[in-house]
């Protein structure tokens, strides 16, 4: 079979029929949300979460895929290669609105990209993105770039072993940093660039570990996100964070591998001095409570990722 042509007749079809949501926006389902994510903010009464958007167009645990939705179209065709595995890698969202309790949602999505093959830690496989646009009425109120890997085990008889590939899907900027620059530049897993996240990356390029404060209430946060949680202002500042704090929590990660890493290596959770809380590689012997400063790698003239070593002088 020849998966990149039938991707492209896929895409050619562009976007899938309206598919609506099953209830209009509702307060029971947005109190259940806000309980299941131990989000206490009183304002959700006659507006719902914006990261709620995609719960109102699921189909349920009995849900059927309709016969034109490209995301399923592609897995059939890559489950009859062989490539019978899914993980989910990444999910970019954008929201135009709050929608209003009382409203009804639809949603189309249709298929962006297929690469592959390509030799990752976990198989052989192709990397799928689809891009799903939600409406109310003739109006766009959000999208979402979905992005899966279709793969086939590494232990399933007669799959080459894997190897680390050569380029990977976007991550977010709290992602795993390097603490040696990579043999090439599309080694590293690069992250997701955005309106929202520019300002930390370019941040970086210049040696500062920026931090997200709201323009309206003072507050810090991270990861950046366009609205404030706490005053909901829409203008957003940063910091320079002294890029000290210690490590709150850790793992050491030995499988899957990982593109342009060599396992095992240890991803800290840090709490900065100013409170917020960020993640990356640590250099070293780990333990919670540890005092670590930031350390920042250049990969390219691009991008820079920072990662985190013992404090010197601590």
């Amino acid at each position: 079979m020849d998966i990149e042509k039938e991707a492209a007749r896929i895409a050619e079809q562009g976007e899938c029929a309206p598919r609506l949501a099953r209830d209009p926006v509702n307060l029971p389902m947005i109190r259940t949300w806000l309980e299941a994510i131990g989000d206490e903010h009183p304002g959700y009464t006659e507006v719902a979460p914006p990261a709620m958007v995609q719960v109102w167009t699921m189909a349920g645990l009995h849900g059927q895929r309709t016969l034109d939705d490209p995301l399923g179209a592609m897995m059939t065709v890559l489950d009859e290669a062989g490539y019978t595995s899914v993980v989910a890698t990444n999910s970019d969202q954008t929201y135009h609105r709050y929608l209003k309790v009382g409203e009804q949602l639809s949603v189309t999505t249709s298929l962006e990209d297929v690469t592959g093959p390509k030799r990752t830690g976990l198989g052989e496989g192709w990397f799928v993105t689809t891009r799903s646009t939600w409406w109310v009425g003739d109006e766009a109120v959000a999208e979402m770039r979905f992005r899966v890997l279709k793969f086939k085990p590494a232990n399933v008889p007669g799959t080459a072993a894997p190897a680390a590939s050569t380029t990977a899907p976007a991550t977010t900027p709290a992602a795993a940093s390097s603490t040696s620059t990579p043999t090439s530049p599309t080694a590293a897993i690069r992250p997701s660039v955005n309106r929202d996240t520019e300002y930390f990356w370019e941040g970086t390029r210049q040696g500062e570990l920026r931090v997200q404060r709201c323009g309206g209430c003072g507050l810090l946060r991270h990861p950046p996100g366009p609205m404030c949680p706490e005053c909901g202002a829409t203008k957003p500042t940063y910091l320079v964070s002294d890029g000290y704090g210690v490590i709150y929590s850790y793992v050491v990660h030995h499988h899957p591998q990982v593109p342009g890493k060599q396992t095992p290596f240890v991803i800290a959770l840090v709490e900065l001095d100013e409170g917020v809380r960020m993640l990356g590689e640590f250099d070293g012997e780990p333990s919670v409570g540890q005092r670590v400063e930031v350390v920042f790698t250049k990969v390219d003239d691009d991008l820079t990722m920072p990662s985190w070593r013992p404090r010197a002088d601590r």
